[in-house]
């Protein structure tokens, strides 16, 4: 993986995981969320093959999503995508833990996902296949019984539909200000449409997967649009990793 925007002090080299570090890395000094969505698509715009993103993935982009994960102080994902991508708790390694450590964060982050129902599986492997309990970021009116007993731990954020502003000021409260967001597309549009979002890292797959595959974000549309400033370019065979920063406008 080079970078082709800004040039990298190394040169024209291969980035090392240190490089990578100082490209992905959030701010210092953090008083309130910020928050990283990472997504890939399609060279025509698809968010998955055959309903997955397994599909469009690349080693490159799997480095990047591992850092992004490694960098934060708490994973936050859609009920619907933990679902579909059969999510589980975090991982970690001997390498990924030292930075951890060396960064003075927790050895795994936690998985929040956010559902307006509570409808999620006690038995799945969020909850059995996890070194840390999950969070379920829900809302008053959901049964969340079930995953309170399989140990998560409950945010309440909202009546009818979850106040995304209100749930990650109450995960800045507990101190997880880092806020790595893995979709999916319907989280991601409502992050938009709230203001939400500081930072998008997007692979660009050279694929065409044509067919209805959705976008990265499907649902409210945020008016007026987001101004967005592009903050890196990195390539690796072919695969285009963007990073961009939320602008002034």
């Amino acid at each position: 993986m080079r970078s082709v925007w800004p040039p990298s002090p190394g040169g024209t080299g291969p980035l090392s995981d240190e490089d990578l570090e100082r490209v992905y890395g959030y701010p210092e000094d953090l008083t309130g969320p910020f928050v990283q969505v990472n997504f890939v698509a399609s060279a025509d715009g698809a968010v998955a093959v055959d309903e997955l993103s397994k599909g469009l993935s690349h080693p490159a982009d799997r480095r990047v999503f591992l850092l992004a994960r490694d960098l934060a102080d708490v994973i936050l994902v859609g009920a619907g995508t933990a679902r579909a991508e059969n999510y589980r708790g975090a991982r970690t390694n001997a390498v990924r833990s030292a930075r951890r450590a060396r960064l003075g964060l927790a050895p795994v982050p936690p998985i929040a996902v956010v559902t307006r129902t509570g409808a999620l599986d006690p038995a799945g492997p969020l909850f059995t296949d996890s070194h840390v309990p999950p969070l379920v970021v829900t809302t008053s009116r959901a049964d969340t019984a079930a995953v309170r007993e399989a140990g998560a731990e409950v945010l309440v954020a909202g009546d009818e539909d979850v106040d995304l502003p209100r749930a990650l000021a109450m995960l800045a409260e507990r101190g997880l200000r880092r806020v790595d967001c893995e979709g999916g597309p319907a989280l991601f549009a409502a992050m938009i449409a709230a203001g939400l979002v500081d930072q998008l890292n997007l692979t660009v797959a050279p694929l065409l997967v044509g067919g209805d595959a959705g976008r990265i974000a499907a649902g409210p549309a945020a008016r007026p649009p987001r101004r967005m400033e592009l903050a890196s370019i990195l390539v690796d065979d072919g695969f285009t990793l963007l990073r961009y920063r939320r602008g002034s406008g």
